[in-house]
């Protein structure tokens, strides 16, 4: 029998004692104590998500594959840097659930072992959890409109499961339609029809 090695103790994320750039919040890497997100600089710890959210995005992206155009990948739980500040000021960076990436921009993450820019997204989808709600609808709202992303999805999955579509209205931000049940269907950025209600199942 093979003896495995023992685990080591879980790598800390050790909170700088500054505001961090987004560059620098990008070398701090993957960590063991959590989910992390950068807002003014401030590194932002979350829970992990629980599995009933875990299965719904998961849903939601075998819905959306099938009807995406060739020129975008569904991406779940990435960061992408927002563009809210400009080079060496404090950052903003976001781990949406799902975002829709352009195939080019993602071949330049790969490429440049870069993140994921705002002008290279889509479509923002957040999954809204009990902790998330205040976030999800205002704060997360207001930071995807100003960095341009053109449309943001709410996906609200209190029962019964709903979508507010969010789309870029020039200089008033984001326009929010009205929260639709059962079957969320769109033109826009392209055709797709969402089952709402599957996404429990």
């Amino acid at each position: 029998m093979i003896a495995l090695p023992k685990p080591g103790p879980a790598r800390r994320l050790e909170i700088p004692d500054h505001l961090l750039t987004i560059e620098e919040y990008a070398a701090l890497g993957e960590t063991d104590t959590g989910f992390t997100e950068l807002v003014e600089g401030r590194v932002v710890m979350s829970p992990s998500p629980k599995p009933r959210h875990n299965l719904v995005m998961l849903a939601l992206a075998q819905q959306l594959v099938p009807q995406m155009p060739s020129h975008l990948k569904v991406v779940p739980d990435t960061d992408v840097d927002l563009g809210l500040a400009p080079p060496g000021s404090p950052g903003f960076s976001r781990r949406p659930d799902l975002m829709l990436v352009d195939k080019a921009g993602l071949a330049r993450v790969h490429r440049n072992r870069d993140m994921i820019r705002a002008d290279e997204v889509a479509v923002v989808v957040e999954i809204v959890s009990p902790g998330s709600k205040r976030t999800d609808y205002s704060v997360k709202h207001d930071e995807y409109a100003d960095s341009g992303i053109p449309h943001y999805w709410i996906v609200d999955i209190t029962e019964p499961v709903s979508l507010v579509a969010c789309h870029q209205a020039g200089e008033f931000g984001y326009l929010n339609a009205a929260a639709v049940t059962g079957t969320f269907t769109t033109d826009v950025p392209f055709p797709v029809k969402i089952d709402l209600d599957a996404l429990l199942d």
